[in-house]
């Protein structure tokens, strides 16, 4: 059976694997800085202050709304289709990270109320962080595309990554990402091989 390509939850199976153009290689080893985004909570987290304890922030581009096919166009752009089973797969691992003492956001340059209303349709137990206004993807050179969105933020989209974060610095970074459904995966595995 394959997987439905209208349903943002379903990853087909003939999705384009992204390559590394080393757009995000500059990240690793880098000191977050003092960017405030908003978050779902309803309030802002300010990046410098994430040192109090280790954080797994995992980027997508835009999480895609059930009844509204993303269209063949994303569906062959490497390395766009795939971030709502990118945010099921941590949710469905968040245990396992608070189990490690790691705190999950996921960021994307959708605004706060589209972010909220993904987070409570699907429910994930985690909150997001809004980029909308590009601060943090022009202040750290974040790699993004361009694509024509309707609604939900700007047409600048932040490529998918990962970034694990101990004592306010990049220590290890996941790009590209792929498969997406897979990501909270290895990022476990990796915290395993390298306990705190």
């Amino acid at each position: 059976m394959t997987a439905d390509r209208s349903d943002p939850r379903a990853l087909p199976p003939d999705v384009p694997e992204p390559v590394d153009d080393g757009a995000a290689k500059h990240l690793r080893g880098g000191k977050l800085p003092p960017i405030e985004l908003a978050s779902t909570e309803g309030d802002t987290v300010n990046l410098a202050e994430l040192a109090r304890f280790p954080h797994v922030l995992f980027f997508y581009p835009r999480t895609g709304v059930p009844g509204e096919p993303p269209g063949e166009t994303w569906n062959r752009l490497p390395g766009a289709r795939g971030c709502t089973p990118q945010s099921l797969g941590f949710r469905a691992l968040h245990a396992e990270f608070q189990r490690r003492g790691v705190e999950v956001f996921g960021v994307s340059t959708q605004t706060t109320e589209y972010q909220r209303a993904f987070r409570a349709r699907e429910s994930i137990p985690f909150h997001f962080l809004s980029d909308a206004d590009l601060a943090l993807a022009r202040g750290m050179k974040l790699p993004t595309f361009e694509f024509p969105v309707a609604s939900g933020g700007p047409t600048t989209l932040l490529r998918r990554m990962g970034w694990f974060i101990d004592t306010g610095v990049i220590e290890e970074l996941w790009y590209p990402v792929f498969p997406p459904d897979q990501h909270a995966r290895r990022v476990l595995d990796w915290l395993d091989a390298h306990p705190r």
